[in-house]
C-alpha cells in the first residue's frame, strides 16, 4: 500500500453513518466534460472554476487555447484594482533599493545599539511584508485571472530561475522581478527571459554577482546560469558536459552586471563612456568588466561590454542540451515524472525551430498525440500529482470559486507548512517537480489538516486586513460545477466515501483530501 493509498484510508476512518449530503443541482445548462477535457483543463489552468469550464465550453479546446497562449499585457480590471493597492504597486524596483539601503546606511550611523536593533527590526518586517504582498499577488492572480496558462507559467518559471527571498535586499527587488523579468517574458522567447532574469537585481543579488568584476569574479551566477537555467548538469557541445573552464570563462563575461551603486555615477575614461548599461536598477559597468577575448563552448567571444554578455546567453539558449533540458523540464512539469520521448523529442524540435518561443512549445506539447494518450489513461496513470501550490490554489479556486478572498496569510502559511513557501528555497535549484517529492506521509496528513480547513470554513481567509474577523459560512463544494464537471471523473472509492459523509463540511474535506483530487 503507497502513502496516497494510506492516507486515503485514515481519511475515510472519520466518516462514521452513512448520510449522503444532497446538494445536486437541477440546472443542467451546463454540458458534462469529458475525463480528458477535465483533465486536459487541469494540466492548462491551476484547476478548473465556473468561469474557466464555461470559458472553454464556449470557445472549444482550440481557441481556448489559443486565447490562453496569447493574454493581454494587463489583468482584469477587479483584480487590476486589488493589485495596484498593493504597497509593493507603489515603488520601481529603483526606488525599493534606493529607500533600503538609505535606511540600512542610517541605522549603521546610530550610537545607540538598542535603538539600531529596532531599527533592524523595522526594517526586517519591511522585508516580510514586502515578501507576503508579492506571494499575495501571484496568489491573487492563481486564484482569479483568467489567462491560467501565463499564471501557472510564472510560477514555473520563477520556480527554474529561484532566488530566495531572505538573502541580502532580495525581498525589495522581488516583485519587480517576478513581474517584470519572468512574468512578462513567461510565455516569450526564452532567450528574452533568460536576459531579463540576468538584469534582474534579485538574481543577481541572489548568486553574487552584483560583487563580481575584473580582480574579484565570483563564479555563482556563470555555475547556475548554465547547470539550472540553460545547459543542464551535461549540457555543452554535442551532448558533452561542459568544462570547469567554461564556466570560468562565462563568470569572465559576466563581471561588470550588477546593480546601480549607492553612490552618484561613477567616472568613466572616454574609450568606456558609451559602454555603461542602466536599467531601473540594473547597471552595466565598464569600469569593473573584463574585456579580455574568452572562449565558451568552444566559440570565441571578443571583450566587447554589454554586447558580449547578451551574445553569451545567445549561444547557451540555442545549444541543443538547453532545447532538450527545458522541454524535459516543462513535459515533466505538465505531463508526466516519465514524459514520453516522442513528445519530448518534438517538443525540442520545435524549441530550435522556433529559436526557443515558448508558446510554440507549449503548442507542441499541449496538442500531442502522447498527452492526450496520457489523458485518457486509468486516473492512478493519468494524473500529475499536485504540488503543494498546486494543490492549495486549485483547493481554493474549486471552494470560493469567484468569492474573493481577503486574508492569504494563512494561505501563506499552508504553503509553508507544506514545504513549498512562495520564494523560499534557499537553495538555487527551485523545488522539485516529481512526485516523490511530495507523498511523504507528514505532507498528505498536512494536507489534510488544510482540507478541514477549507472545507469548514473556519481558515480565516475572509477576515479584514485588519485582523477583524468576519462571519463567514462553509464552502459548498457539491455545486452544479462539481455534479456536472467533476463529479463523473470521480473513482467509484470516493464516490462512496462522499456519500458517507456526516455533513457539507465533512464533505467537503473529503472530496478535497481524496486521491482523485490530489492528482491534475
Amino acid at each position: 500500500m503507497n502513502l496516497r493509498t494510506t492516507a486515503w484510508v485514515i481519511v475515510c476512518c472519520i466518516v462514521m453513518s452513512s448520510y449522503t449530503v444532497s446538494a445536486r443541482s437541477n440546472d443542467t445548462s451546463l454540458h458534462p466534460l469529458t475525463h480528458e477535457d477535465l483533465r486536459w483543463l487541469n494540466r492548462v489552468t491551476f484547476g478548473v472554476n465556473s468561469e474557466t469550464v464555461e470559458r472553454y465550453q464556449q470557445l472549444g479546446r482550440s481557441r481556448f487555447f489559443d486565447e490562453q497562449l496569447r493574454p493581454p499585457a494587463d489583468d482584469p480590471p477587479e483584480l487590476a484594482t486589488d493589485i495596484r493597492a498593493l504597497s509593493i504597486s507603489q515603488k520601481s524596483a529603483k526606488e525599493a533599493l534606493k529607500a533600503a539601503r538609505s535606511e540600512q546606511q542610517r541605522i549603521q550611523r546610530l550610537d545607540n545599539p538598542e535603538e539600531q536593533q529596532r531599527a533592524r527590526m523595522v526594517l526586517n518586517q519591511q522585508k516580510n511584508k514586502m515578501t507576503y504582498e508579492t506571494a499575495k499577488r501571484q496568489l491573487m492572480r492563481n486564484l482569479y485571472s483568467p489567462w491560467q496558462l501565463r499564471e501557472q507559467l510564472t510560477w514555473f518559471w520563477m520556480n527554474h530561475f529561484s532566488v530566495f527571498s531572505g538573502k541580502g535586499d532580495v525581498a525589495f527587488m522581488l516583485a519587480d522581478y517576478e513581474n517584470n523579468a519572468v512574468r512578462l517574458h513567461a510565455l516569450g522567447y526564452f532567450r528574452d527571459l533568460v536576459l531579463a532574469t540576468l538584469k534582474s537585481p534579485a538574481m543577481l543579488i541572489y548568486l553574487d554577482n552584483a560583487q563580481s568584476a575584473v580582480r574579484k569574479i565570483n563564479e555563482n551566477y556563470a555555475r547556475e546560469l548554465m547547470e539550472l537555467h540553460t545547459l543542464g548538469v551535461s549540457g555543452g557541445p554535442s551532448g558533452s558536459h561542459y568544462s570547469q573552464q567554461d564556466v570560468q570563462e562565462l563568470a569572465r563575461v559576466l563581471t561588470g552586471v550588477g546593480i546601480i551603486p549607492s553612490v552618484d555615477q561613477p567616472q568613466f575614461r572616454p574609450v568606456r563612456r558609451p559602454q555603461p548599461v542602466r536599467e531601473g536598477a540594473f547597471e552595466f559597468n565598464p569600469n569593473r568588466h573584463d574585456f579580455g577575448t574568452k572562449k565558451i563552448l568552444n566559440e570565441t567571444i571578443k571583450g566587447t561590454g554589454m554586447d558580449e554578455v547578451e551574445h553569451a546567453v545567445s549561444l547557451l539558449c540555442r545549444q541543443p542540451a538547453t532545447a532538450r533540458f527545458i522541454s524535459m523540464k516543462l513535459a515533466t512539469y505538465f505531463v508526466s515524472d516519465n514524459p514520453p520521448r516522442k513528445l519530448v523529442d518534438a517538443m525540442v524540435t520545435t524549441f530550435k525551430q522556433t529559436d526557443g518561443n515558448i508558446a510554440a512549445v507549449l503548442g507542441t506539447m499541449f496538442t500531442s498525440s502522447e498527452f492526450i494518450a496520457i489523458l485518457n489513461r486509468p486516473q492512478i496513470e493519468a494524473g500529475k500529482f499536485k504540488d503543494p501550490v498546486q494543490f492549495v490554489v486549485s483547493s481554493l479556486r474549486l471552494a470560493y470559486d469567484s468569492k474573493r478572498i481577503i486574508n492569504y496569510r494563512p494561505v501563506v502559511n499552508w504553503l509553508q507548512q507544506l514545504g513549498e513557501p512562495l520564494y523560499g528555497r534557499m537553495t538555487p535549484d527551485g523545488y522539485p517537480l516529481e512526485e516523490s517529492a511530495w507523498t511523504s506521509l507528514g505532507q498528505i496528513v498536512k494536507r489534510f489538516e488544510i482540507t478541514r480547513a477549507i472545507g469548514n470554513g473556519n481558515a480565516r481567509l475572509f477576515d479584514d486586513d485588519d485582523g477583524t474577523p468576519r462571519r463567514t459560512g462553509f464552502p459548498m463544494l457539491a455545486s452544479r460545477l462539481f455534479y456536472d464537471t467533476i463529479e463523473p471523473t470521480l473513482s467509484a472509492k470516493t464516490r462512496t466515501a462522499l456519500d458517507q459523509a456526516t455533513s457539507q463540511q465533512e464533505w467537503n474535506m473529503l472530496l478535497l483530501a481524496s486521491p482523485d483530487w490530489m492528482v491534475r
